[in-house]
């Protein structure tokens, strides 16, 4: 109906001039270009319009010239729309397509100024595998158009297909051009002795309608039809001759809308007898010999005489003819163009909307009507965001594509012989990102007896003791079913393990390190006692905070070493338990940040250390300047927020997740957490280790000071065993399977941190406790002195 469409563009030209609120003052034009479905044709309507070498338009009383082309709306083809786009796109005149659907379309690099209003190819390729899964149609043959419609239809189908891994192709055939007997026969015959009951097709309904015709004469039946938009709605295809074959099929279809007025407005179409020869009115007078099976009378008929079929007088009433051009109960197309129209207009009222100063363009200037540039109109047309009357958003994302929704329709064949195209659901990708398909199929027509959609599988699902055996040279859907050996299944879930008589599966066992196994049990005890044991040394350093032995060296860091160090008992927990994505990111982002804050607290003492004893010797008194309290927390914060910055770039890029893993053990799931970046976990551990070897190799030098610094000894030997756990761990690590390298992890995590507690607390809350003798400053400086 492509004359319905044409009309609806004039419609909507003149309701935008009609409308006082939408461009004020302003009136639109149209010039109409029939491409005769040729491809030169379209080429030169292209190149005649921006090159402005159109024909005559009457701007004004006063002059003439070529209208001003802001925007282009077709083509219906998808091959016819690439090259007129090709075109266009140089001037960047916007181009807006209502039918155009290859997915290749939407390559701004190739198209910048395209648009359209009809979804691309790609939505519909994901709603039609959504039915296919729908129904568990696993084995489908597919027929495509020889066009860029078609091949790039295929392509999407299969790349969709290898990534859903919901089925297979059991033939994919290239419709042919024109009316190629032969090969139509081969490829109906190829569907006639395909064990697929499905039937997918992407192509126009003038090829549809030849496969359709040899389809009739070979009598192939039992078929189930999923119909591309292209032809799902094509009325010359519903007739008592298909309908035995095509009944019941599934069909992705354009958004069906209502335009209020578009009747009426059509009504009062009628040719002018006088300017019958112009391009506009030709078509109206082809349009009215049709409907009406009459001729006008033309110069060439006068010449030649009387002539035997019925004279066209203009004056017929196309009230009184039943047309399927006045039938506006299933407008799709026609709605698009209409929205396409509306489009273009909107954007460019939203550009005459512009206040100067604040406009999008160079120095925050505005577009003016007279030197209207098409590129700024493809700029707010970008942009343009807006509601139809039928209650539709229209707008287009980056690519230029419209919002992806469909109709689902249905075939029905009434008992009756008549036919009926019904709406049974929608797809809608705006609406969720898991399942957009809502179908009732309550309503739905099947072509088969009983009633229901029919099975299409390459081999039917393995019986109990049996699995899969690939046929060789078919696809993973063709298989043989063998008797099982031990521990395997008949169906797809890795969950399950087969019982002793390998008739029947059970659920595999899930393993993880666990509160209630003997190993998380002792791993959970002894993470309580490193945290009760630092509560302890913290309550005890508290209540004898004012005593000697807890001042020196900055009690601060003493108390924010056993804070750290609790965090690090703690920590552990997260590494018992069923592994969630929760834990799994926190697991190792809190081992890290805990460990960083309780190793650059101990590296900054050792500097302090250091600084003092150089302070000590005549002349040093300006070194402790640099190690005042507020420089020590300000080191500690730094280094700790290095950290936190490695933990959450690493979590933000490629975060552990919870992962079940099949592949340890045959009869059971080892349920872990995947690090996600090795480098991530590499810069972590690393981090840790650059701060403790920095802290030992300080440590180490301050050794040998004398007595009222020998701090020193107790951070080499925390540190000493500190880097001989992580460096154990790492090979017991990579080489521990399942639980036990979290195991192996949450051990590491418990050494050290025992490690440091005793050997930076141990010998201090020694003194406190059974020496309280020597906790005085007396008896620290004494031993100084004595040694010197």
């Amino acid at each position: 109906m492509a004359f319905r469409r044409a009309q609806t563009m004039a419609f909507a030209v003149n309701e935008i001039n009609r409308n006082p609120k939408l461009l004020p003052n302003i009136s639109l034009g149209y010039h109409l270009h029939n491409s005769c479905g040729n491809l030169g044709i379209s080429l030169r309507a292209a190149l005649s319009m921006t090159s402005g070498r159109g024909e005559p338009f009457q701007l004004n009383e006063n002059c003439n010239g070529n209208p001003p082309v802001l925007g282009i709306v077709g083509d219906t083809s998808s091959t016819r729309t690439i090259a007129i786009s090709s075109i266009v796109s140089l001037y960047r005149v916007p181009m807006v397509s209502y039918f155009a659907t290859c997915s290749c379309l939407s390559d701004r690099r190739l198209f910048p100024s395209f648009f359209r209003t009809i979804p691309s190819d790609a939505f519909q390729v994901r709603a039609i595998l959504q039915i296919l899964r729908r129904f568990n149609w696993t084995w489908f043959g597919l027929l495509i158009s020889d066009d860029d419609y078609g091949l790039h239809a295929a392509r999407s189908f299969q790349s969709g297909l290898t990534q859903s891994g919901g089925g297979c192709l059991a033939y994919l055939e290239v419709l042919p051009w024109g009316r190629d007997e032969n090969e139509l026969q081969r490829i109906v015959g190829i569907m006639k002795k395909s064990t697929s009951r499905v039937v997918i097709v992407f192509s126009p309904q003038s090829d549809m309608l030849k496969l359709m015709q040899e389809v009739v004469r070979q009598n192939v039946t039992g078929l189930q039809w999923i119909a591309s938009e292209a032809w799902t709605t094509a009325i010359v295809l519903q007739t008592p001759s298909y309908m035995p074959f095509l009944a019941g099929t599934l069909g992705i279809a354009i958004r069906r809308g209502e335009i209020p007025g578009l009747r009426e407005y059509l009504l009062q179409i009628r040719p002018d007898i006088d300017t019958l020869s112009s391009q506009e009115n030709n078509l109206v007078k082809q349009f009215w010999e049709h409907v009406f099976q009459c001729k006008f009378v033309t110069p060439d008929m006068e010449f030649e005489g009387e002539t035997q079929e019925r004279l066209c007088t203009g004056n017929e009433s196309l009230r009184n003819i039943k047309t399927e051009f006045l039938d506006l109960s299933n407008l799709r197309s026609e709605y698009n163009v209409y929205k396409a129209v509306y489009a273009l207009a909107h954007a460019l009222h939203d550009i005459l909307q512009c206040v100067p100063g604040s406009g999008p363009f160079q120095g925050q200037s505005c577009a003016s009507l007279q030197g209207l540039e098409p590129w700024q109109l493809v700029y707010q047309l970008q942009r343009v965001n807006f509601t139809t009357n039928f209650g539709d958003t229209v707008s287009f994302d980056e690519s230029g594509d419209a919002l992806p929704i469909y109709d689902v329709i249905n075939w029905m064949w009434h008992s009756d012989g008549s036919t009926e195209v019904k709406n049974v659901g929608e797809v809608n990708e705006l609406a969720s990102k898991i399942d957009n398909l809502n179908l009732d199929e309550d309503k739905i027509f099947w072509n088969f007896e009983p009633k229901k959609p029919p099975k299409s599988v390459c081999s039917e699902s393995c019986p109990p003791g049996t699995r899969m055996a690939r046929k060789k040279g078919e696809p993973v859907c063709c298989f043989d079913c063998i008797a099982c050996s031990e521990g395997e299944i008949s169906n797809k879930k890795e969950e399950f393990w087969s019982n002793h008589q390998r008739d029947h599966c059970v659920p595999k066992s899930m393993e993880f390190l666990s509160y209630i196994e003997p190993l998380g049990i002792s791993l959970t005890t002894a993470s309580l006692s490193g945290t009760l044991l630092c509560t302890i040394v913290f309550g005890i350093f508290t209540y004898h905070r004012t005593t000697p032995v807890v001042r020196a060296n900055n009690s601060e860091l003493s108390f924010l070493i056993l804070l750290s160090l609790k965090l690090c008992f703690l920590c552990s927990l997260l590494f018992i338990g069923h592994p969630r994505l929760s834990t799994c990111q926190l697991r190792q982002a809190a081992f890290g940040i805990s460990f960083v804050l309780c190793v650059s607290c101990i590296l900054v003492k050792t500097m302090v250390v250091l600084a003092v004893f150089k302070a000590s010797k005549p002349g040093g008194g300006g070194s402790l300047k640099w190690f005042g309290t507020m420089q020590q927390r300000g080191t500690v914060v730094f280094l700790t927020l290095i950290q936190a910055a490695i933990c959450t770039t690493w979590l933000m890029s490629s975060s552990p997740t919870p992962h079940k893993n099949t592949q340890y053990y045959k009869d059971k799931i080892i349920v872990e957490c995947v690090i996600g970046s090795t480098v991530g976990f590499g810069v972590l551990l690393g981090y840790i280790g650059l701060l403790a070897i920095l802290s030992f190799l300080l440590a180490f030098l301050a050794r040998n000071l004398p007595d009222n610094f020998n701090e020193a000894k107790f951070i080499t030997f925390s540190m000493l065993v500190f880097c001989a756990v992580w460096i154990a761990f790492i090979p017991a690590y990579i080489n521990s399977p399942g639980k036990y390298a979290d195991a192996v992890e949450v051990f590491a995590i418990l050494a050290s941190s025992f490690g440091l507690l005793l050997a930076l607390f141990g010998p201090k809350c020694y003194i406190i406790i059974l020496k309280p003798e020597k906790n005085t400053k007396k008896a620290l400086m004494g031993r100084g002195t004595s040694m010197s």
